[in-house]
């Protein structure tokens, strides 16, 4: 049999592994390109009224991930709780949302992706002896926000603590513009809202000399009750230095906006909303010093994983410097493939030589069975059972006819065939001898 020289089996040995390594990447490849079809271009944020602040970062958020091929289509809705709803039923399209913390309790399948900024719980009454705790509005006409929405969530759970409540006092659905309306004319003796300064109810209050912002008593406890509660100060002058609004330091209490998303989104779409988040909500704010958002810190929401990491580490080398659905890619590839590169590559070590073992076994099987019928020619005495020695020989020269091995193998082949017409002639001596 020809062997290969050095040279010519070191080739062909980096040939296979070549091969190999080829047929992995391409393997690889097929398999990210199936994975990265699992990412949706388009994604639905549920937010809240179309005049409210949410409305507003969503629109933010949308320029900032058309950036890298990502439609956001906003879902208007009642607020936070109708948000966190809509995000519990996989059926309803909604995959992020905005979300106010204090309503994290029985919530599923929903994590928090960060903490955006403060949220404060303004309440308005008017101008005339002002209450400064929340228990002497007990018996009061309230505006609390329609059902569904984070105002009236938080507003409920501080009254309560108060001993405030829809059997003791009048609470409303009234909110926004038409609160602040009713407010003015009479027909309430409260209003509570959850939003910005620079929203238009609130900033029109704020600016209202009929209208005063109740600073509230014993914030400090609030905290201890309430781990989403935060206390809050809105420092005199905060709003406009030029006509003193506020006129004094008031003390008020506040929860954070959290961006929330159903436990499934793809991690590479949670670090492009971290970025969008980081660009939006990290300078100072009133209440907000510079930097302090986006967070991981806990509200009241199990808080993703794959957030933690991003804003932890910050994003990925490749995310750094490739658009966005090329980094993801190439990652997801990296991930892929070095694992079947570890499996296979020794693989393609071990192949030629199970190739070889699978090829020689083919010959060498019919090799044994001719040895035995050779030594029980040789060791015969008396009457030779020719017939059945020349049917065993037609059976082996026939298979081995129909044996298909490499060219690498057809010495052995051929070497097996001159042995068979070695046994049959030994055959033919037996016939012979007993003849005569």
């Amino acid at each position: 049999m020809r062997r290969l020289g050095p040279a010519k089996g070191a080739r062909r040995k980096l040939q296979q592994v070549g091969l190999t390594v080829l047929a992995v990447v391409l393997l690889a490849a097929a398999i990210t390109w199936f994975l990265q079809s699992a990412i949706p271009r388009r994604i639905v944020i549920a937010t809240g009224a179309p005049e409210g602040t949410y409305h507003v970062l969503a629109q933010k958020y949308k320029a900032i991930l058309a950036r890298d091929g990502i439609t956001l289509v906003e879902r208007p809705t009642e607020g936070s709780a109708e948000n966190l709803r809509l995000l519990m039923d996989p059926r309803s399209g909604v995959d992020v949302a905005f979300v106010q913390g204090g309503l994290g309790t029985g919530v599923t399948g929903v994590e928090m992706l960060a903490a955006l900024y403060y949220e404060p719980l303004w309440v308005f009454t008017r101008s005339g002896p002002v209450p400064t705790q929340l228990d002497q509005l007990r018996g009061k006409r309230i505006a609390v926000g329609p059902a569904g929405s984070g105002t009236r969530a938080f507003a409920e759970i501080v009254l309560a603590a108060n001993d405030v409540t829809a059997g003791n006092s009048t609470l409303t659905a009234q909110t926004n513009v038409a609160a602040i309306d009713a407010l003015r004319d009479g027909a309430l003796d409260a209003v509570f809202l959850v939003g910005s300064a620079q929203g238009q109810a609130i900033g029109a209050a704020l600016r209202d000399p009929a209208l005063t912002l109740m600073s509230i008593g014993r914030a400090d406890a609030y905290p201890r009750r309430f781990h989403f509660v935060s206390k809050l100060v809105l420092p005199a002058g905060a709003i406009d230095l030029a006509h003193d609004i506020p006129a004094r330091d008031v003390t008020l209490l506040g929860t954070r906006a959290m961006l929330v998303a159903r436990d499934d989104l793809p991690n590479p779409l949670v670090d492009l909303l971290l970025d969008a988040a980081r660009d939006i909500h990290a300078e100072a704010g009133t209440f907000e010093a510079n930097s302090e958002f986006p967070t991981v810190d806990h509200v009241d929401l199990p808080v993703s994983e794959a957030a933690v990491r991003h804003l932890k580490f910050g994003p990925r080398v490749l995310q750094r410097y490739l658009p966005f659905f090329m980094a993801t890619y190439v990652e997801r590839l990296i991930i892929v493939l070095l694992p079947l590169l570890v499996i296979l590559v020794p693989l393609a070590n071990i192949l030629p030589h199970v190739l070889r073992w699978r090829s020689r076994s083919r010959i060498y099987r019919w090799y044994g069975e001719l040895a035995l019928l050779e030594r029980e020619v040789r060791r015969h005495t008396g009457d030779p059972p020719l017939t059945r020695w020349n049917a065993d020989l037609d059976r082996i020269e026939s298979a081995v006819t129909r044996v298909r091995a490499p060219a690498s193998y057809a010495g052995e082949l051929y070497t097996l065939r001159e042995h068979i017409e070695f046994v049959r002639r030994a055959v033919q001596a037996k016939a012979h001898a007993a003849s005569q």
